[in-house]
């Protein structure tokens, strides 16, 4: 017989024993998809600096009307005091920025464009929130529907996506939104006015949503789990709310995301062509409207606006393509 190998140092402290105790002490977790998701998200710094971005314009817009109040601005108050009578454009350099209007004042009426600015925020916001709600509460539901159902079901909502979707949207949203000016449903003004956008853009882009969300339900309702359901006697209804729309969350989310910045560009064109919020009102599409006859003498007016769009846009785009690539990975 070999004689024992006798270990000395460091080898000889690494007992099984030891390695057990400290595994004893600190419990291996396991991590929920929510969890996998948030930390494939944080990794992705362009799309946190999105998302701090899209905070950021929520409290703003949010807190617009304090911030205003605070600050002893008011969006609407005309001051001809800072607007050369000669020109009819602001006093001094780069459209009469100062320390009481950082972003200047408007031409000829010498409004604060920073008031403005955040005077617009909200109701962009409001528009494109309101109208991304509505479409996709319809397409959601109608894409679930078409896709479970298949059939003649399927081929009804799928041809009603077809009609919708060839509609001339802009001259129809124009054509609507100028017919209800005046008043209509018992509302005028700007209430009337926000509620005629959100349901021109939300009514009228729901198909976008349904066709994502009908793709998506025709590959889950193949799935084990979906058979196991109707091996247990669930009926349709309940599958369909019980099991496939909660496996629809994370595309909804991110479609919802990527949705939001089109119907503010889509607010920001009605109001740009004088069909969506009317003036005196703040909108940042009517801000560009009036600043087009000023472009070349004062481009400050335009610069201003075009900024917070872009801005805007792009924190929303950044959002949506980080939360993509958080909750489904193979689509990088």
């Amino acid at each position: 017989m070999t004689a024992p190998i006798e270990t000395t140092g460091a080898a000889a402290e690494a007992q099984p024993e030891a390695v057990l105790k400290g595994v004893e002490q600190k419990r291996i977790e396991g991590r929920s998809l929510g969890q996998i998701a948030w930390l494939r998200f944080r990794r992705d710094k362009v799309a946190v600096a999105g998302a701090i971005v899209v905070i950021l314009l929520i409290a703003v817009a949010a807190l617009s009307r304090p911030i205003q109040s605070l600050l002893g601005l008011d969006p609407n108050n005309p001051n001809q005091s800072l607007i050369d009578p000669n020109t009819t454009l602001p006093k001094g350099d780069f459209g009469g920025m100062s320390g009481d209007h950082p972003l200047g004042v408007d031409p000829k009426f010498g409004r604060d464009l920073l008031a403005r600015i955040l005077e617009g925020s909200w109701v962009s916001l409001i528009v494109a929130f309101g109208a991304t709600l509505l479409s996709v509460a319809i397409g959601t539901v109608l894409g679930v529907v078409a896709g479970f159902y298949r059939g003649r079901v399927d081929a009804f909502i799928s041809r009603m996506m077809d009609v919708f979707l060839a509609f001339p949207l802009l001259l129809f949203a124009i054509a609507i939104s100028a017919s209800l000016q005046g008043g209509a449903f018992g509302l005028e003004g700007l209430p009337l006015h926000i509620s005629v956008l959100i349901f021109v853009i939300g009514f009228f882009n729901w198909p976008y949503m349904g066709r994502i969300v009908r793709a998506q339900t025709l590959s889950l309702r193949e799935r084990e789990f979906v058979d196991a359901a109707r091996g247990m006697g669930a009926r349709g209804p309940f599958i369909l709310f019980r099991e496939l729309l909660p496996n629809l969350v994370g595309p909804i989310i991110v479609y919802s995301t990527l949705l939001i910045p089109s119907n503010i560009l889509f607010e920001a064109a009605l109001s740009f062509l004088g069909v969506g919020i009317q003036p005196p009102q703040a909108s940042w599409g009517g801000m560009l409207n009036q600043a087009v006859k000023y472009y070349e003498v004062d481009p400050q007016y335009m610069i201003v606006p075009g900024l917070a769009i872009f801005v805007t846009v792009l924190a929303f785009n950044l959002l949506g393509d980080g939360l993509r690539d958080a909750l489904d990975p193979r689509s990088r």
